[in-house]
């Protein structure tokens, strides 16, 4: 059930509106007090949530691809997939409307997980504020992560759509991110030289990045490569001289172009981040999430790979 080429942003309501308070009173006043509010409130408009600016910003590339492609359903289709009952659905579609939002297809499971509704709209991203079901779909083979609101307000690109991603566990697998957790830094560098030629294996989130790409080459076939509304970044704590070569030549071999490659050699993320000012940024480590959400960066957690363990365990 999705446009044929169309790619799939399946967000959920906590992700893309601020329903803290709501979720307050889930919690612990339980459904039928929730349910009773928001219809309560229903022409009261949420304001928005982490995953809200994105979405907006994905609608922007969607407006320029219509102007040099009016016939194509390439283009990025958003599905509200939220585990909300349908009586809820009225306040939803207002604030979406209210915003000029285009999301016209609500998958509301009435408390049942969404997991597998994400499969059936092949999915080729899905946001959402539950790790657990963050989780659960990372497990089912869905690039998936855990939104986080930034601790500051920050200004977006209305005019281009800026998507920054970690290396190690996202974009690639967490071959290397093994090494260093159990052998050492000096063990890495020496493992990333010796194996410079051997591209990574795939992380989850390679897929969206592909996407992303196949967007702009669109934009670039149409001379619109200095006005391309989509811009990637690479934002990795490698260094560049000692492990830098293999994740340009793993791109490379993939056929992948990423606009801009910060290699940070272990410097704090979040200073880098407040200067791109992305829409959203993708790391597996909640030690880099929370340095980015303190400098204003609304970032965006990925449960994969051996951080997860060490992270469970401290």
């Amino acid at each position: 059930p999705k446009p044929q080429n169309a790619i799939t942003v399946a967000v959920s309501s906590r992700a893309l509106f601020d329903l803290v308070e709501e979720r307050r009173i889930y919690e612990e006043q339980g459904v039928e007090k929730y349910v009773e509010f928001q219809q309560n409130n229903e022409n009261v408009t949420l304001k928005p949530g982490p995953a809200f600016y994105f979405v907006k910003a994905l609608e922007h590339v969607n407006a320029r691809l219509l102007e040099l492609y009016p016939d194509d359903e390439e283009r990025f289709d958003i599905v509200l997939m939220t585990n909300n009952h349908a009586q809820v659905g009225v306040r939803l579609i207002n604030s979406i409307n209210h915003y000029g939002l285009t999301i016209e297809r609500f998958c509301m499971t009435g408390g049942q997980s969404p997991i597998g509704y994400l499969t059936a709209y092949l999915t080729n991203l899905y946001l959402s504020a539950d790790s657990e079901k963050v989780q659960e779909a990372i497990e089912a083979g869905i690039a998936s992560a855990t939104m986080f609101t930034a601790n500051k307000d920050a200004l977006y690109s209305d005019t281009q759509l800026r998507v920054a991603f970690d290396g190690d566990a996202v974009i690639f697998s967490d071959e290397s991110e093994q090494i260093v957790k159990e052998q050492g830094l000096d063990r890495f560098f020496e493992h990333e030289q010796i194996n410079e030629n051997k591209p990574l294996a795939q992380g989850p989130l390679k897929g969206f990045l592909e996407d992303l790409g196949k967007i702009q080459k669109k934009f670039y076939a149409k001379n619109e490569r200095l006005n391309c509304p989509i811009r990637t970044y690479l934002v990795t704590a490698r260094s560049a001289a000692s492990s830098g070569a293999r994740v340009l030549k793993t791109l490379r071999s993939w056929g992948l172009e990423i606009d801009e490659a910060l290699f940070l050699a272990g410097a704090p993320k979040g200073p880098i981040l407040v200067k791109i000012r992305p829409h959203i940024f993708f790391d597996d480590q909640m030690f880099h999430i929370e340095g980015a959400r303190k400098l204003g960066t609304i970032a965006a957690h990925v449960p994969y790979g051996i951080a997860q363990k060490y992270h469970k365990s401290s």
